[in-house]
């Protein structure tokens, strides 16, 4: 169920629009001007905008800029009864989702609705991810000036402008999924989506579905059609993450997206254009893996253009100062109290310890130091609540 606001200053079409979302189970909201459009979209957190061009007070195009302007996320469809060609392109340039023609086509509202509902979600996941790009930098996966720390950030600088795919390896919580990020964040297509795929957390008879979509009916539960992730990421990165823990079939699969440039949904037999930037990481060795016959040697050749290792952090220890300096600091900023000081040999006695969970297990040590330890977290301390 969405939210979504009408504006339009002719009730029929109100009516008949409102009737229409109803059905579909929307929640809807009405205003008969562009003024009291702009308030109530200010006001209200809508997943879509229907605007009439020819209103009152503001016309559709003025209230286009100025929603715009709040929040261009909104998906905004703009319908006229006096549409053209060049109207419709305006009003496509100002930020318009879609332009529809009075009066509106009902496969043509719900068409262009799910689509703009679609649009709506991925630029909020996008931003959802983007706020953790900048959390995955708090949290400390790149903090560090050891010579492999550099060497990953030298790579990085070099390959991100390219599309080159990446396979990046490493145990967890050595900071992979940071790295992927970093490739994003500074590459061409930094402004489009960026899509996460766990292919250890989805079970094998789903994974086809949750990367390539589904048609309506495909399945007992695909009440409707759905795009993939490989759809979603179009135009921006597609991150494959525990690559290594996909099935066979689902693998052949992706070889054909990666060659072909093209998927084609479960239930369909329509052929799509698809054109991410593609990512893998894995803790597995995949060449044991091919040995095994687990994992597919094409596939791995075409993921590994640009090979990038994270060590673990046993390996870097060197790291371990700076790690554990920017997450009391991180942690007190949390819990809103001043930074907790640390002995010398707290240090270096976290320097001594295995590290078996990597980056994100020093992270959850130094927060149960921060709350348990005293005043200044002593060696004492971390012998006492570093293993527990």
């Amino acid at each position: 169920m969405a939210k979504i606001l009408i504006i339009d200053d002719e009730k029929a079409i109100r009516n008949a629009l409102r009737d229409i979302l109803e059905h579909e189970k929307h929640k809807v909201e009405e205003a008969e001007d562009g003024a009291s459009g702009l308030e109530k979209a200010r006001r209200g957190s809508f997943d879509v905008v229907l605007c009439d061009i020819k209103m009152p007070k503001i016309d559709g195009m003025e209230l286009l800029e100025h929603l715009m302007a709040f929040d261009d996320s909104i998906p905004v469809v703009m319908i006229s009864g006096h549409g053209t060609i060049d109207t419709a392109v305006e009003a496509i340039k100002k930020g318009a989702f879609d332009f529809i023609q009075k009066p509106p086509d009902l496969n043509r509202i719900l068409v262009t609705l799910r689509n703009a509902l679609e649009r709506g979600s991925l630029v909020q996941e996008t931003k959802s991810l983007r706020q953790k790009v900048q959390k995955t930098k708090a949290d400390g996966n790149m903090v560090g000036s050891s010579k492999a720390l550099e060497a990953i950030r030298e790579m990085v600088e070099k390959v991100a402008p390219s599309d080159a795919r990446v396979l990046i390896t490493g145990g967890n919580g050595a900071g992979k999924e940071g790295v992927a990020r970093m490739l994003h964040e500074k590459s061409a297509r930094r402004s489009g989506p960026v899509i996460e795929v766990n292919c250890a957390a989805i079970p094998g008879e789903l994974i086809e579905s949750e990367l390539f979509g589904h048609e309506k009916g495909a399945f007992t539960s695909a009440i409707a059609q759905r795009k993939g992730k490989f759809e979603l990421a179009d135009g921006g990165t597609l991150f494959l993450d525990e690559i290594g823990d996909m099935s066979l079939a689902a693998q052949a699969k992706v070889l054909r997206a990666l060659q072909e440039n093209r998927i084609t949904r479960v239930g369909g037999d329509k052929e799509i254009k698809v054109n991410p930037r593609v990512i893998a990481a894995t803790n597995k060795d995949l060449r044991k893996e091919i040995a095994a016959g687990r994992f597919r040697e094409d596939l791995f050749h075409r993921l590994s253009v640009i090979p990038i290792h994270v060590p673990d952090l046993k390996d870097r220890t060197g790291d371990i100062p700076e790690l554990v300096d920017h997450f009391i600091k991180l942690v007190c900023a949390e819990q809103g109290t001043a930074p907790k000081k640390i002995s010398e040999k707290a240090v270096k006695e976290l320097q001594t310890l295995p590290w078996t969970g990597n980056v994100r297990e020093l992270r959850n040590v130094v927060e149960r130091l921060v709350i348990l330890g005293g005043a200044e977290i002593s060696d004492a301390d971390v012998k006492r609540f570093a293993g527990s």
